[in-house]
């Protein structure tokens, strides 16, 4: 059987329970017509680079599909009726990944804490101040200067 991943899109205000319960209405679809929904991942509420149809944010929500063709295309009439679907992105793949998408490593790895990262710059390089004449003791004086002190000693 095909293997698919699709991406749909939801309105911003549609809350995150509504959004689960398109993603059942849509699995029992595909179910109904003999295929199976793997993996469901909601990529939770995400800007979008342009407006669709007024709205500026959107549910972002990605399905693994084992289904037939006619199930996807099912699945995929019943999305462009209903309103709450601003977009959708079905693409035939040769496997499945098991593992977590991009989009949720990326937010694991934007959920660890700060403290976690370490500092922030390195304390050992000097700060602006210090590169200035006379800005840290016993630091070598800029060219200028030396260059003044070496002709006065002449």
């Amino acid at each position: 059987m095909p293997l698919y991943e699709h991406i749909f899109l939801a309105r911003q205000d549609v809350s995150g329970q509504q959004v689960d319960t398109l993603v059942e209405q849509f699995k029992t679809v595909i179910e109904e017509n003999g295929g199976s929904v793997g993996k469901i991942e909601n990529w939770g509420l995400k800007t979008l680079a342009y407006r669709i149809k007024k709205n500026r944010k959107a549910h972002f929500t990605l399905m693994n599909l084992e289904a037939p063709h006619e199930a996807v295309a099912e699945m995929e009439r019943q999305m462009r009726l209903n309103e709450d679907v601003l977009r959708y992105l079905t693409i035939k793949v040769d496997e499945l990944e098991e593992v977590p998408s991009v989009m949720m490593q990326k937010r694991d790895r934007d959920d660890r804490k700060r403290r976690d990262r370490g500092p922030r710059r390195d304390d050992d390089r000097p700060r602006r101040d210090d590169d200035r004449p006379g800005g840290v003791e016993g630091a070598a004086p800029a060219p200028a200067v030396a260059a003044t002190e070496a002709k006065e000693s002449e």
